[in-house]
């Protein structure tokens, strides 16, 4: 209904209800789930990626960095590592960023090196094996794909151009 909230649609109704709430001055983006039906969110307006209970009552910061632009896209391997697209759209350039759990249990977050300069990062998704990252550009219109080892992408290759937005 209004920036900061998340509805829900329920199966053959007509009218989304609010599910969640994001604390002040957050503005969700992307929402994807891991293997375990959790919930994340991320807010790319105050630099987070949100865990929301299942419930949509408890929002709770899953991982924050002042060195996000903006996180926009995700998508979530099947280990629980998210990746992250991470646009400037002024400079029409951004970043991947891999967020996981480390071995003692903290969630820590790291921006992935690349072979080439990325324009303005946007859609983001890992090809079913895992393996391979597809990040879509906005600027170029361009999609690529890398393959992944650890935080470095690697043998970036163009996938699509697209000519026009249709």
């Amino acid at each position: 209904g209004k920036p900061g909230t998340i509805g829900k649609l329920a199966a053959g109704a007509s009218q989304s209800e609010l599910f969640a709430v994001l604390p002040d001055g957050s503005v969700g983006n992307a929402i994807r789930f891991d293997r375990e039906g959790r919930m994340f969110v991320a807010d790319y307006k105050k630099h987070n990626i949100f865990l929301v209970g299942p419930d949509g009552k408890n929002v709770e910061t899953y991982f924050h960095s002042d060195d996000f632009n903006q996180p926009n896209d995700m998508t979530i391997a099947t280990d629980g590592t998210i990746y992250a697209s991470d646009p400037r759209w002024k400079q029409h350039d951004g970043q991947i960023w891999r967020v996981a759990k480390s071995a003692d249990g903290n969630v820590v977050g790291e921006k992935m090196t690349a072979e080439r300069p990325m324009s303005t990062t946007n859609g983001i998704d890992l090809s079913p094996d895992g393996k391979t990252l597809y990040v879509g550009e906005s600027d170029t219109r361009e999609i690529w794909s890398y393959r992944i080892d650890g935080a470095r992408l690697l043998s970036a290759k163009l996938v699509k151009r697209f000519d026009d937005f249709g």
